[in-house]
């Protein structure tokens, strides 16, 4: 099946259940030791959501990370998988910046890479030279080898967001589009030769479209 195929399948799946939101609450990743994946998770800096325990055979720990939508799960009787199986993706505004908040944090992460995010001997020191979306990473595991890549996104691709909706999950997110649509601006103006006193609206339209992964504005 082509590309255009499975977008054209899943434009008329999102048209049958647009009034259905299916929203991604927990992710399960396999521990060996509780305590210890609970001390490293909680050292990253990540909500407490739950400790629950029945008995000796069941126990589910949840962490939430920053401005995440989506929780973590882990321990005792909760997934068949093999402790440090998981690959799993957390996106950020700035992986330079994410990695020194972690680096403060005493964790131990990669370097900032490009390149092939899943095999190491692809992967490029350095962010991306271009500094596109979904291309510069940072990678870390917890103690059992579960891996946690970062990914910077920016600018959505098109269809990856609704472009009716435009949230920022944390201030860090908002201030950071609000950076980045400074220095876009200064260029408009650059550009134009005059100052723009309705920068307001040229600062929203700009988030709204690049997050949205839409034209922006010149």
């Amino acid at each position: 099946m082509s590309t255009t195929e499975a977008n054209s399948e899943g434009a008329v799946g999102d048209a049958v259940d647009a009034t259905v939101d299916f929203k991604l609450e927990v992710t399960v990743i396999p521990v060996s030791d509780v305590d210890r994946a609970k001390d490293f998770y909680g050292d990253l800096g990540w909500r407490l959501d739950a400790d629950i325990a029945v008995g000796d055979a069941f126990r589910v720990v949840q962490y939430t990370p920053p401005g995440s939508g989506c929780s973590v799960s882990f321990g005792r009787g909760v997934t068949s998988a093999m402790p440090g199986s998981a690959t799993q993706e957390l996106i950020v505004s700035d992986i330079e910046t994410a990695r020194e908040a972690l680096v403060r944090r005493g964790v131990d992460i990669s370097e900032v890479f490009h390149g092939s995010p899943f095999n190491p001997a692809g992967r490029i020191s350095g962010p991306d030279p271009e500094r596109r979306s979904y291309m510069s990473y940072a990678a870390l595991a917890d103690p059992d080898g579960n891996t946690w890549l970062l990914q910077e996104i920016t600018t959505r691709l098109p269809g990856r967001i609704d472009p009716a909706e435009t949230a920022f999950a944390s201030a860090a997110d908002l201030a950071s589009a609000m950076r980045r649509a400074s220095v876009a601006h200064g260029e408009h103006e650059q550009r134009t030769g005059a100052a723009d006193p309705n920068w307001p609206v040229w600062y929203a339209t700009y988030m709204v479209a690049e997050q949205a992964g839409t034209e922006l504005p010149e």
